[in-house]
């Protein structure tokens, strides 16, 4: 069974203190953009051990893996899905299914929690194939109390293909924050002319435009909002969204509006307005021209950073695939790391944030590869005691 893995996963501590990577010259810093090539899963135990990095994370979005056993090829002018030809190289294998998958999954959560700060948040993109299952994982490691979305993500236009089912225009992203206390800064839509039309769409004696909406919200209360006011009970089953002294301030400003029947609602004025509040169904489409196979949509990642972090805090993807990840928060003034074990992940990503010309200058990027892992250090350093003094720095 797909859940399998729960009944044969390993210790939380047998996957913290599992082998970890060993770069050379290792300068790792909270402070600084660095890109890794190699395993994330030991990757992502080196960085647990560093004091620099551990905790220190406010926002993590991977795209994994979706279980597929697909091969993903990449070739000049041809990186899609779609038109990928079997001359192409292949720019990583989709190989790993069924629980095992989960496992795999599982056990790199378990060690991105360890890099989390406790204002941090986490996204991961997967599709509906296997992304139910993939949320109980997610459950399992956060929470389900910290269980914030589950977006639809509209990533194509409308397909057409002969097959006994619907067509398949979505994929899910699982939004999760590790405490109570995640960084939020409420995203917004800006208002249009259909939002003037449709509900802005009275104007006071300046000419304002403003709509209207109730004073009373769902559900009874034995407090001050359940009390008369003005001799109106609000409606049955509901209650004052402000208590009535707040009310009547609200009256004596002008920000309420009186029916005909002696129903008050509150004005709202479009020149006020923060804009709509984003919903859980997002219409991001997948690049037509990708870099990269599986390439995301570069404001679709903008938002969600600009949404889940503040300028300064640290970025983490360790399926880096295009770089789309690293490239938003290098233009949203964010600190990033990234891991991807495929060169040709790597090669994408380094040219992509080495041409982006987001700060006014060309950005070098610096990549740490993998040597080996800490078992394997400790090996060489039981026999061979005089090391080249250029590999003298292993990652602790």
């Amino acid at each position: 069974m797909l859940l399998d893995y729960y009944n044969n996963r390993r210790s939380v501590e047998e996957i913290v203190n599992g082998p970890r990577a060993v770069f050379l010259n290792e300068m790792f810093s909270a402070k600084s953009n660095f890109l890794i090539m190699g395993d994330n899963a030991k990757a992502l135990r080196a960085l647990a051990h560093h004091d620099d990095i551990k905790g220190k994370v406010t926002l993590v979005y991977i795209d994994p893996p979706f279980a597929t056993k697909n091969e993903f090829r990449i070739g000049a002018g041809r990186t899609s899905t779609m038109s990928r030809s079997k001359s192409d190289p292949i720019a990583y294998s989709d190989a790993i299914i069924d629980h095992a998958f989960l496992d795999f999954l599982y056990e790199r959560l378990i060690l991105i929690r360890e890099l989390m700060a406790d204002d941090a948040s986490i996204y991961l993109h997967i599709d509906s194939k296997i992304g139910h299952y993939v949320k109980i994982v997610m459950d399992d490691v956060f929470g389900r109390v910290n269980f914030r979305n589950d977006i639809s993500r509209i990533k194509c236009n409308p397909k057409n293909f002969d097959r006994r089912a619907y067509g398949n225009v979505k994929d899910m992203i699982l939004f999760y924050t590790k405490t109570e206390r995640a960084v939020w800064n409420d995203p917004r839509l800006p208002l249009d002319g259909s939002d003037l039309t449709n509900r802005f769409n009275k104007t006071d004696e300046k000419g304002r435009h403003y709509a209207t909406i109730p004073l009373h919200a769902p559900g009874e209360t034995n407090g001050k909002t359940g009390q008369p006011w003005r001799g109106i009970l609000p409606p049955a089953g509901r209650h004052w969204r402000s208590a009535p002294e707040t009310l009547e301030a609200l009256d004596k400003q002008g920000l309420i509006e009186w029916s005909k029947n002696g129903n008050p609602r509150k004005r709202m004025f479009l020149d006020e307005s923060a804009g709509k509040k984003i919903q859980d169904i997002w219409e991001f489409k997948d690049p037509q021209y990708p870099n990269y196979p599986t390439e995301k949509n570069l404001e679709m990642l903008k938002m969600i950073i600009a949404a889940s972090s503040n300028e300064g805090d640290l970025v983490l993807d360790c399926f880096a695939g295009s770089g789309t990840t690293l490239l938003a928060s290098h233009e949203l003034n964010r600190q990033w790391i990234g891991i991807d074990q495929s060169e040709h992940a790597i090669k994408v990503t380094k040219m992509r944030l080495e041409s982006s010309l987001a700060t006014g200058s060309k950005m070098e990027v610096k990549v740490f590869s993998q040597i080996g892992t800490t078992a394997k250090r400790d090996e060489k350093l039981a026999s061979q005691k005089n090391l080249p003094s250029r590999l003298q720095k292993y990652a602790a």
